[in-house]
This record gives C-alpha cells, sequence and structure tokens, in this order.
C-alpha cells in the first residue's frame, strides 16, 4: 500500500479533474493531502515542502516562460483585429472552383493562424464562424466540414510559435538537466524552446499536406461530400493584401529564431508589436480592444502559471512519496527495454487525452516520464515533438477534446454532437499516423535542427 501511494496520487488526482474542479486547486490541494498521508506513514519528508517557495521564485522569475503572456497577446490581438476575415474570404474563392476547396482553404488560412496566434480555440471559433455556415450551404456533409475546422484549429499546437512548445520546452530541459545531472554529466546542454520550434516545422507542414490530401482524396472518392462552387477568383491584389500582413508576422517572428537572431522570448516581443501594428493598419486599433487583448491575456496566463504553481507541489510530493524511483522501475522493467517504454508512454498520453487538457499533462505527466525516458537514451528533441502531436489529439479526442467544445458552441442547431464527433475521426487517425511515421524516421525532426547547426 504504502510503495502505491505515488500512483494513488497520480489516480487521485486524475478522478478529482474529471469532476471539474480547477486543475491549480485540485494538483496543490491534493498534492498536499497525500503529503499529510506520507507524513503520517513515515513515507514523506516534511522538510521537503520548505524547497516548494525557492521552486516557485525561479518558476516565475524563468525568461523562457515570459514568451507565454507575449505570443498569448499576440494571437488574441490578431484575433481581435478580424485578421482572418479577408484571408479566408479571398483564400475560399480563390480555391473555390476546386472539389474540396472551402475544406483546402479552411486548412490553409488556419495553418498561417497556427503559425501567427497558435491559439487553438480563437482558430476553431473564428473558423466555426465564418466558414461553418458556407460548407453546409454548398452541401458540405456536416462531419467533414466539422471535423476538417476542429482538426485545422489545433495546428496551432504543433506548427510555432507555439504556447504549448513553450510549455513543454521548459519542462523537458529541466527534465533533461535533472536526469544527465544523475548519471554524473554535468555540462549537458539542455534542449531549449528554440529547439523545439525548429524541429517542429518539417512534422508540422507534413500534417498540413496530410490534411490537405486527405480532403482532395475525399473530394476525389465522393465528391457529393465536398461539392466545388462556382467562386469567381479574387483579384491579384486583394489576394496578396490578406496574405501578405500575417506571412511577414511569421517570417519576422520565426525567422529571427530559425537565424538565431533573436530567443523565443525576444522573438514573441516582436511578434506582440507586430501584431499591434497590423491592428493599427487594419483601422482596428482602439483604447478599448487593447483593454480587453490585456484582460483576456492576463486571465490566460494566470490561468497557466496557476496550473504551474499547482504542478510543482505535485511534483514535489510525487518524488517525495519516491514516485520518479517506482516509475523508473517499471519503466526499465518493461521487457522489450526503451521501445516498449516508449510504446506505453505514448499510449497513456493519448488515453489521458480523452479526460484531461494539454496544460494538465504537460506539467503532470511529463514531468515524471521525461527523466526515466531520457535515463533511457531517448533523444530529447524527438521526445518533444512526439509529445507535442501527442497532445494534440487531447483537442479532438471526446468527451473532453476542447475543439469539439468550442465548435460545438459556435455551430448551428441543424449539427449534432455526434457528427462533430465522427468528423474528427479520420484527423485523429492522421495523426497517429505521423506519430508513427516519427517513429520510424526520427530524422524527420532532427534534419532542419541539424542543418541550421551545420
Amino acid at each position: 500500500m504504502i510503495e502505491l501511494l505515488p500512483l494513488l496520487l497520480f489516480a487521485a488526482v486524475c478522478l478529482v479533474l474529471m469532476f471539474g474542479y480547477p486543475v491549480a486547486f485540485t494538483l496543490a490541494g491534493v498534492a498536499l493531502l497525500f503529503a499529510g498521508l506520507g507524513i503520517l506513514l513515515g513515507q514523506f519528508d516534511p522538510n521537503l515542502l520548505l524547497a516548494l517557495p525557492d521552486r516557485l521564485f525561479g518558476t516565475m522569475t524563468n525568461v523562457t516562460l515570459i514568451a507565454v503572456p507575449l505570443f498569448v497577446f499576440m494571437g488574441v490581438m490578431l484575433e481581435r483585429s478580424r485578421l482572418a476575415e479577408d484571408l479566408l474570404s479571398n483564400m475560399a474563392r480563390a480555391c473555390g472552383r476546386l472539389p474540396g476547396g472551402l475544406g483546402l482553404s479552411v486548412i490553409l488560412v488556419g495553418s498561417l493562424l497556427a503559425a501567427s496566434t497558435g491559439i487553438v480555440g480563437a482558430t476553431v471559433v473564428t473558423m466555426g464562424l465564418m466558414s461553418l455556415p458556407t460548407m453546409l450551404k454548398r452541401g458540405y456533409h456536416p462531419a467533414l466540414a466539422t471535423g476538417t475546422i476542429c482538426a485545422t484549429g489545433t495546428l496551432g499546437q504543433i506548427i510555432p510559435p507555439s504556447i504549448a512548445l513553450v510549455l513543454l520546452g521548459d519542462i523537458l530541459s529541466s527534465a533533461y538537466q535533472q536526469s544527465q545531472l544523475k548519471q554524473g554529466v554535468y555540462n549537458a546542454e539542455p534542449i531549449s524552446v528554440g529547439d523545439l520550434f525548429i524541429g517542429a516545422l518539417v512534422p508540422g507542414l507534413l500534417l498540413v499536406l496530410f490534411y490537405v490530401l486527405y480532403i482532395l482524396v475525399k473530394a476525389w472518392r465522393q465528391p457529393d461530400l465536398a461539392p466545388a462552387g462556382n467562386d469567381t477568383a479574387p483579384p491579384l491584389k486583394d489576394l496578396l493584401a490578406s496574405l501578405l500582413p500575417p506571412i511577414a508576422l511569421i517570417v519576422l517572428v520565426l525567422g529571427s529564431i530559425l537565424t538565431g537572431a533573436a530567443t523565443p522570448t525576444e522573438a514573441a516581443g516582436v511578434g506582440a508589436f507586430g501584431a499591434l501594428l497590423l491592428a493599427l493598419l487594419k483601422g482596428k486599433l482602439s483604447t478599448a480592444i487593447v483593454r480587453d487583448v490585456v484582460q483576456s491575456t492576463s486571465r490566460i496566463t494566470a490561468m497557466v502559471f496557476g496550473i504551474l504553481i499547482g504542478a510543482s507541489l505535485f511534483s514535489l510530493v510525487f518524488r517525495g512519496l519516491g514516485g520518479e524511483a517506482l516509475v523508473h522501475e517499471l519503466f526499465t522493467g518493461l521487457p522489450g527495454g526503451t521501445l516498449t517504454a516508449l510504446l506505453v508512454v505514448m499510449v497513456l498520453i493519448f488515453l489521458l487525452g480523452f479526460i484531461l487538457d494539454f496544460i494538465e499533462i504537460t506539467f503532470v505527466v511529463v514531468p515524471i516520464i521525461a527523466p526515466v525516458l531520457f535515463s533511457l537514451g531517448v533523444d530529447p528533441l524527438w521526445l518533444g515533438i512526439m509529445i507535442a502531436i501527442n497532445l494534440q489529439t487531447s483537442f479532438l479526442t471526446p468527451p473532453f477534446g476542447f475543439a469539439l467544445f468550442y465548435l460545438r458552441g459556435v455551430a448551428p442547431d441543424s449539427v449534432a454532437t455526434a457528427q462533430i464527433y465522427r468528423g474528427v475521426v479520420p484527423f485523429i487517425v492522421i495523426q497517429l499516423l505521423l506519430l508513427a511515421l516519427l517513429a520510424l524516421e526520427p530524422g524527420i525532426v532532427s534534419w532542419l535542427p541539424n542543418l541550421l547547426r551545420s
């Protein structure tokens, strides 16, 4: 019973979260209860809790995490400035004559929004409001239309600049240094958020390509599900006027990171200023909008850091109860060694995505499993991208897939919830196929980072 306390702690947190209690308070509260139980049973040293203030101070002064509010500000400002409306309208007209053309325009515009905002909720709601009624009116099957919108909205999780990659990069860096210190390596170079951004580019573009191919094949084999329209192509100047602003912002932010001219945090500041400038040029910048954007940014940032503080306490108690040693023993005892351990971790993260949010999995699960996998020789960059793509499925897997909730909130009543659920299944399969491809060909992740280093 005593040896199972860490696993019981993890199970209790998952159970309480399923009842809908706030994540930050659940992590901290359940951890404190188990710390008290561990003290009573003589399995937890209460002096470990004295380390919590230093851990929290280190978290709140972490330069890397400053990128979170800046990227959130950039995304919310671009969403409030209605940048996507003109872009989607012109892209829909440009692709409208093709079978599945509207679906292609949603994917292409969603990819650009993902690379310039990185906020799943904003992308799904924006696409749902602007494109779903048109797709249904054109005769698109509701499942195909809703699935395309939901899946495209999640691209912001893997295509940089991604808030998920920022959080994941910080967690993995700490876990990697921790595992190396235990092996007596004191000069290990930590994985950075910039490394994850660069490593995620090719897999992210591959995922977009797979989505496009799926829509094209679906429209070719079943044209009644995604019929072509009779739109006239927009004037070239209108198309360029809508395309160039987001592309310029993407080049500015990602280009500065790829060339080494700026760190991800510095690039986030550039992106936030660029979003303000685009809103000003579009005539959408006002005191009310800035106040609204700052309030939204503050709420999202407070939520993220609140969960991070709760997760720090959870992690401290979990390790104090001997959880890390228990997980290491379980993984190293698996038949098949590292390969089996990786498979178990990927399956676990995928299944947890049905009931937990990506932030909860990042802050709770990743710090537990990452040091063990690093000690087994797993490449940190490759593992980070694999986890990021796996976490992306959590937005699409019912019953708690947030992309499903976002779209359900703006979809007309004629679209059944079951149709939304069915629509995302092929895209979940595509994401899992990409995971399998990266497992078979890890060089897809490492190719671009190695090229830029040489």
